[in-house]
């Protein structure tokens, strides 16, 4: 993965028809309005994106970048990868599939169902969809959309540190980046490549970064907590693993309880309604998980808002 494959991808969104992603907002705040003891914290409103993640720019570029058989597009997921597909098959007027597992949340399956997408239900995590999904597509043909380890899907999510770079006019210090099975991640590493410091964040209970970190090569991991439903991969990706030992200088955990104050707090301070995957870099940073510098400019990526907003009131 390189800078020239995020800009293809961003220029297949400017020549595609129907234009689909969005420019999100980055908000430049001094880090005491966080509660956080550095100069700037930078907040990449990516929540705002088309189909409420960052997800569907890989979507979208994994389908522009390919043929589309007639039998459409399919994609396992926990939710976030299924709504971005099917906003994006729905775009261009293709048919599509979804396979989620069963803790993917009520209000994502509702929403997937509003975008016309056939939704399966099956297995109790994301990896036992993936596999229904792999089965289903043998038979199908249908285009195969990963939910993160495809290159077409990581230089997709690339383009957000791209637009971080844009509109801040410089490059951050460092990019606080929520981590599942890395697709995020190791996009807005290969942007800056050494440029800025990537700091992965992940919930205690699914480390599959820090437990390859730990065990020098990618390994299972039991897969619960608040952000299951997100970022509830139970293996790093093979292309994130491989980026993330380049450009990746840190993998930290992160507790359920610090998520969901984060999540709670952003709702309350500034009314950004984020699912806990979100949350995870203001939990970083306010908790001192992430120790910031007084000099620092940080940038936390807010990945995602597919969370109903009853549960934040």
């Amino acid at each position: 993965m390189n800078r020239a494959e995020i800009e293809r991808a961003a220029k297949r969104y400017r020549e595609g028809r129907p234009h689909f992603i969005r420019r999100t907002p980055l908000w430049k705040l001094p880090g005491a309005a966080l509660g956080v003891d550095c100069r700037e914290v930078w907040l990449k409103l990516e929540h705002l994106q088309a189909s409420g993640s960052f997800k569907a720019r890989g979507m979208l570029n994994r389908l522009l970048a390919n043929e589309i058989p007639a039998s459409g597009v399919i994609v396992a997921s926990g939710g976030n990868a299924g709504i971005a597909t099917a906003a994006a098959a729905k775009a261009l007027g293709v048919k599509c599939e979804v396979f989620v597992p069963t803790v993917s949340s009520a209000s994502k399956q509702a929403k997937l169902r509003e975008l016309g997408a056939r939704l399966v239900v099956t297995g109790a995590v994301y990896a036992e969809a993936l596999e229904a999904c792999n089965a289903r597509q043998k038979e199908t043909g249908a285009l195969l959309t990963h939910a993160y380890d495809q290159p077409e899907v990581v230089a997709g999510a690339g383009t957000v540190a791209m637009e971080i770079e844009e509109q801040g006019g410089e490059v951050p210090d460092s990019v606080l980046v929520s981590v599942g099975g890395g697709g995020l991640i190791c996009g807005i590493a290969s942007w800056f490549d050494g440029r800025a410091r990537v700091v992965a964040l992940e919930p205690e209970l699914a480390p599959t970064l820090y437990e390859a970190r730990r065990h020098g090569k990618p390994v299972d991991v039991a897969v619960s907590g608040v952000a299951a439903d997100s970022l509830g991969a139970k293996r790093i990706g093979a292309i994130a693993w491989e980026i993330a030992q380049r450009c990746v200088d840190d993998a930290l955990l992160v507790d359920d309880a610090s998520i969901r104050a984060a999540q709670l707090w952003l709702w309350t301070e500034f009314k950004l309604a984020v699912e806990p995957a979100a949350a995870l870099g203001l939990a970083a940073l306010r908790t001192g998980r992430y120790r910031v510098r007084a000099d620092e400019r940080v940038c936390v990526v807010l990945c995602g808002a597919n969370v109903d907003p009853a549960t934040l009131a």
